[in-house]
């Protein structure tokens, strides 16, 4: 049923290939400027009315950032992500607000934790999350959370740190058997 949408969107859509992860969910990459014609579409003629979700993804070793708008239609229990790229350097990305209303707090909060900019989104530039923030954003793998800490908070006494590996490997086996 997913490939048949599929199969009839790529006729009008530059659409990757589709991946389905069980009966009733799949995902698909799109071209940036496919995209708010494509959610259109889905909402208006095949039913999928509601966006679950818009979250982004770092690759950096890419130098770029994926956005997943997942999209669900209720009727027919189904639901497709679609996957846009957004070149890292320059993060820009188109808002929906005025399809999902509830697009703009995900927007902010990916502009506010990624940098990732969606102009004429309603208060995309106020504080959102971090108030007073003035460090690059969090979410970003680039971000050093480890120098972050140690810059921001003193050292407390008796705070013991484990390499996470090998304290689990004593937690799990501790008398060293594999």
């Amino acid at each position: 049923m997913m490939r048949d949408l599929h199969d009839h969107l790529k006729t009008r859509y530059r659409l990757g290939d589709l991946a389905e992860r069980r009966g009733n969910l799949a995902f698909v990459d799109v071209e940036r400027a496919d995209l708010r014609a494509l959610l259109v579409e889905l909402r208006d003629v095949h039913g999928f009315t509601h966006l679950s979700l818009l979250t982004a993804v770092d690759w950096i070793e890419e130098g770029r950032f994926q956005l997943t708008y997942l999209m669900n239609n209720r009727a027919a229990n189904r639901t497709l992500g679609l996957r846009v790229f957004l070149d890292r350097a320059d993060p820009v990305g188109d808002t929906i607000h005025d399809l999902w209303p509830t697009a703009a707090t995900y927007q902010r909060e990916l502009r506010e934790m990624f940098g990732i900019a969606f102009p004429g989104s309603p208060r995309v530039d106020e504080e959102f999350i971090l108030e007073g923030w003035t460090d690059m954003p969090p979410y970003r793998r680039d971000f050093d959370t480890l120098a972050y800490s140690q810059q921001t908070f003193s050292d407390r006494e008796g705070r013991e740190t484990h390499d996470p590996r090998s304290h689990m490997a004593k937690k799990l086996y501790p008398e060293g058997q594999r």
